[in-house]
């Protein structure tokens, strides 16, 4: 228990035998009950979760997946087992099998969300500057594309460190979330803060302490991952604007963006032509130009313009 509240964590694993064992050692006796789910792991990860298993007893409870179904899908049979036993006081924390969320951390997750002052809390690893040092600078770097494309997917600007899966919900705030509509990989965390977004649920930013050189092994390409995520969060963006902004409550917000997309692809069009036409026939009369000019203007404005109140809308979910 803490603070009154019970304590479920949900820990995803796939061929975690080096640290799986590490994270269930280590973890806090703050914690009522945890859901390991065993994606489909091909090495000793499920023989060392029943030896855990005899040692921790109904504290512990093991879930395997026939087929690898990806992180996402893992989280989501964890949260759906936590809800099959009740959510009513309880919260509910992700931490990974592979030893990077140091257990020391978890109950600044916690408070904000027993105290009722935020619905869902996620991990900072990027809130100092210690994080350049520690986190390899491929990751870091792609981390921080990827979190900018989620703010402006999300609308949750606050929210600096996208990709972490260190996480916290409240009972109260998973029963609402629609789970099976959620990514399945690795964009899972990206694709729950725009759901949260959906049912304007408060999301708070904590720092933690980033945790590499354990062992770890990742199996993320960011040549891969990266246009996969953002074709998502483009998707996803969109998905939201029509679902908060359209069918929940109109906002004038959507005129700004069909006639910011509307002239901005005008505008790149006419522009792409123009600068053909010049090089293959020649010159075109000023006025064109200048009319396209005016068409990426206003498109660029109007965007800008729909972002910020989107910003306006939203900033009071943190």
């Amino acid at each position: 228990m803490f603070e009154g509240r019970r304590v479920a964590v949900v820990v995803p694993a796939h061929n975690e035998e080096k640290l799986i064992a590490r994270v269930l050692e280590t973890m806090p006796a703050i914690v009522d009950r945890v859901v390991v789910v065993d994606d489909a792991s091909s090495d000793r990860t499920g023989e060392i979760l029943c030896e855990a298993g005899r040692r921790m007893g109904g504290r512990l409870r093991v879930i395997r997946h026939p087929q690898n179904g990806g992180v996402g899908a893992a989280i989501v049979t964890g949260y759906k087992a936590v809800l099959g036993e009740g959510t009513e006081n309880t919260v509910v924390a992700v931490m990974a099998g592979d030893a990077q969320m140091d257990p020391a951390d978890l109950p600044r997750l916690l408070v904000p969300l027993v105290k009722d002052q935020a619905d869902y809390t996620k991990g900072n690893r990027l809130f100092t500057g210690e994080a350049w040092k520690i986190i390899p600078r491929h990751r870091y770097l792609g981390n921080a594309a990827l979190s900018f494309l989620t703010k402006v997917a999300s609308g949750y600007w606050h929210v600096a460190d996208s990709q972490s899966g260190y996480t916290a919900i409240t009972g109260e705030a998973l029963a609402v979330l629609q789970l099976d509509r959620l990514f399945r990989r690795y964009g899972f965390p990206n694709h729950l803060l725009v759901e949260l977004n959906n049912y304007d649920f408060r999301v708070r930013d904590v720092p933690i302490r980033p945790v590499y050189g354990v062992g770890e092994v990742s199996g993320i390409r960011l040549h891969r991952v990266v246009p996969t995520l953002s074709w998502l969060l483009v998707k996803c963006y969109f998905w939201r604007m029509k679902e908060k902004y359209i069918i929940r409550d109109f906002h004038p917000l959507i005129f700004f963006l069909v006639f910011g997309l509307a002239l901005t692809s005008v505008g790149l069009g006419l522009g792409a032509w123009i600068l053909y036409h010049r090089i293959a026939v020649g010159a075109l009369a000023a006025t064109t130009v200048i009319f396209d000019a005016f068409c990426l203007i206003m498109g660029f404005q109007m965007l800008l313009f729909a972002m910020w109140m989107d910003m306006e809308r939203n900033k009071g979910l943190r």
